[in-house]
């Protein structure tokens, strides 16, 4: 099977009233477990990559895993997705190698740091969808401002600054319209990394998770019933896979990410793509520190990547089954580039 237009897997999560997750990827070994849990669970699935994770591993390299994985695995469609891409030039180079979605994040300047103008997001992002939607490639947009910086992208903004950045639903109606883009990535308070909150407890010190704008998810969705919401940096950092980085010398305190409950109801009200990175992060780590710590012998680096990837899978397949994606990966036939194409015509 050849990769598929992300349109298509939003479209088809929208029929069946679930969410699909996004999983970003810098190496083979997180492919494979992505993979792998997909087949395990029947989970249609989008893969995608980052700017930083692209300056790591080079964009050639990640084609060519991606395109193995899709040969491995015929059965299972699968996008391949550029995610916090930061002009239409590094658009246009993420389509030359096949990426069939691309984000173009223009709530952030090039640098991935500085929030844009309103006017300047909404130039940025009609341009790609102006180039990508000709060639049957999906477009990601985002309006708002996301706090947390990962992988060089993200406006880095404190809890406070954050709620001035959340996305507002008349300008998002207006935002999709004139874009015309196939999904939109909403701020609703969420952020990269695995410190998405500073709230505590008054009384027990105890680190609460964010608080969520879902009510302008709500409202969104109320507006444009058919507009594809995506949820960025919605790992849920389980305290159980911090515990292990930190049972075998790690140093991650005061840690929170966002209550499964909360993106649940998220998909409940139109969100379709979910991002989830510093999950798979944290539990390839704790693994590798378990092995280095354990077995202190131990000097192939297969010695400490297997029992990784083999983590990495169970969170995999943990959010495929929360996200409801399992068992749909065979709902319906795939398109191609040149079908997509056809639809935006």
């Amino acid at each position: 099977m050849p990769l598929v237009p992300m349109r298509q897997i939003l479209d088809e999560a929208a029929k069946g009233g679930y969410g699909v997750g996004a999983f970003n990827v810098n190496n083979m070994e997180q492919i494979q477990a992505i993979m792998q849990a997909a087949n395990d669970t029947n989970s249609p699935v989008i893969i995608q990559a980052s700017r930083g994770a692209l300056k790591y591993s080079k964009m050639i390299y990640l084609k060519k895993l991606m395109e193995a994985a899709a040969e491995e695995f015929p059965h299972i469609p699968v996008a391949m997705h550029l995610d916090h891409g930061n002009s239409l030039e590094t658009c246009k180079e993420a389509i030359a190698l096949g990426f069939t979605s691309v984000m173009m994040d223009g709530s952030l300047g090039e640098d991935g740091k500085t929030p844009n103008s309103y006017e300047q997001n909404v130039a940025v992002t009609l341009a790609v969808v102006e180039y990508a939607h000709p060639l049957g490639v999906t477009v990601e947009g985002e309006l708002g401002c996301l706090g947390g910086i990962e992988d060089g992208h993200g406006a880095g903004l404190s809890d406070a600054q954050v709620q001035d950045h959340l996305t507002d639903p008349a300008q998002a109606e207006d935002f999709v319209a004139k874009t015309k883009l196939d999904a939109l990535a909403v701020a609703i308070g969420t952020s990269h990394g695995a410190y998405k909150s500073g709230r505590k407890d008054p009384v027990t010190g105890e680190m609460l998770p964010p608080a969520l704008a879902m009510e302008r998810i709500h409202e969104i969705h109320k507006r444009m019933p058919n507009c594809h919401m995506v949820m960025h940096g919605s790992s849920s950092v389980p305290k159980e896979l911090v515990d292990i980085i930190n049972q075998y010398g790690g140093n991650m305190p005061d840690t929170f990410g966002i209550p499964i409950e909360q993106i649940q109801d998220g998909i409940k009200h139109g969100v379709r793509k979910v991002n989830v990175d510093t999950d798979s992060r944290l539990a390839i780590t704790g693994a590798i520190r378990k092995v280095f710590a354990e077995k202190p012998e131990k000097f192939d680096p297969r010695d400490y990547l297997k029992p990784a990837r083999e983590a990495a899978y169970e969170v995999y397949v943990a959010r495929m089954k929360a996200f409801g994606q399992a068992g749909h990966a065979g709902d319906y036939k795939p398109m191609t580039l040149e079908d997509a194409k056809a639809l935006y015509r």
